[in-house]
This record gives C-alpha cells, sequence and structure tokens, in this order.
C-alpha cells in the first residue's frame, strides 16, 4: 500500500504540474487578447475615422484660433477709425467750409461727385471741384453748391468717354462745367475748379 500511496502521492504532483501549465497559459491569454485589442487594425475602418477625427479637432482649433483673431482685428480697426474721426472734426472745426481765395473771393468745396458716363455705361468718373465766388454774393452757398453738384452729375451722365480724351478735352470739360455753373447760379459763382478727376 505504501507504494500505492507514493503513487497516488505522485500522481496528484503530476496533476498540478499539468495545471500549472495551463494556469500560465489562462493568465497569459488576457494580455495576448489586450495587445491584439489595442492594435490597429489592418483594415480602412480605424484609420478612416482617427483622420476624421483628427480633421474634425484642426477644424475647431483653426474656426477658434480665426474667431479669436477676427475679433482682435476688428476692434483694432474700430479704434483707428474712430481716432481718424476725431482728428477729422478736429481739422474741420479748425478750418472754415468756405475760405478767402484773395481780396473778396471766397473758395468753397464741393462735395465729390461719382458718377458713370453715357458711353460706355460701366465707365465711372469721379471728380472733385470748388466754386469761386465773390464775398457775400451767394445768400446760401451750401445749397448752392448742392445745386451746381447736381448739375454737374446730370451733365457727366450725357457725355461719352471719347469727350474726356484728347490734350483739349479738360479745357472743354471745365468751359461746359463753368457755364452750367453761371446759367445755374445768375453769374454768381465766378468759376468751378476741378481738383481732381479720375476715370475708371
Amino acid at each position: 500500500m505504501a507504494l500505492f500511496s507514493k503513487k497516488k502521492a505522485a500522481a496528484p504532483a503530476a496533476d498540478d504540474e499539468a495545471e500549472a501549465p495551463e494556469a500560465e497559459v489562462a493568465e497569459e491569454a488576457p494580455v495576448e487578447l489586450k495587445k491584439e485589442a489595442l492594435a490597429p487594425k489592418s483594415g480602412k475602418g480605424g484609420g478612416i475615422l482617427g483622420i476624421i477625427i483628427s480633421a474634425a479637432v484642426v477644424t475647431l482649433i483653426a474656426a477658434g484660433g480665426g474667431v479669436a483673431l477676427g475679433m482682435k482685428t476688428n476692434a483694432a480697426i474700430e479704434k483707428i477709425i474712430a481716432d481718424r474721426d476725431v482728428a477729422a472734426a478736429k481739422v474741420a472745426s479748425a478750418h472754415p467750409a468756405a475760405v478767402k481765395f484773395s481780396g473778396d473771393t471766397v473758395v468753397k468745396q464741393i462735395e465729390p461727385v461719382v458718377t458713370n458716363l453715357a458711353s460706355p455705361s460701366d465707365t465711372w468718373i469721379r471728380i472733385e471741384m470748388a466754386m469761386l465766388f465773390k464775398n457775400g454774393a451767394v445768400a446760401n452757398p451750401e445749397a448752392t453748391a448742392a445745386e451746381l453738384r447736381q448739375d454737374v452729375v446730370a451733365y457727366l451722365r450725357t457725355i461719352n468717354l471719347a469727350q474726356l480724351e484728347g490734350p483739349s478735352a479738360l479745357q472743354h470739360l471745365r468751359e461746359d462745367l463753368n457755364e452750367r455753373a453761371n446759367l445755374r447760379t445768375g453769374g454768381q459763382v465766378s468759376e468751378l475748379i476741378i481738383q481732381t478727376i479720375v476715370v475708371q
């Protein structure tokens, strides 16, 4: 019996050895499963999803940066414009609207005129002018300037580009505008001075 007992005792030892490798395999199996789960899939699904998520994150960051930069730039531009308006108001208050030219003659600025020509109709003209008149000859210079501006717009819409080309074109334009000014004011405005003219 001792023999049997030794064998029986030996037998459970062998069973323990047989169970030990199974336990080791059982412990290693989850690690291998975890590694397989973490490993990137060879298919296209995981890679495309990652690219889409990355692109969305980058887009959101760029949009946020753009909004922040736009707001900062907008505030800076508004401040510059406000400062410029304040400076322009100071200059305007320092200089009177009508300035003495020489002796008894006064120069009054007329608002710039921007209109299109008759032909070709997609050609635009901008003209800046001033009117000359004797001090006190024009009762209401602001109203007269507005009327002359209206006449200039009406006249410029009747001419074509060919009339503004050539060496004598500016002289003819000046004569036509002066004639209209004299007719409108009954001779009170002695001359319209063309300061700038741009045809585009």
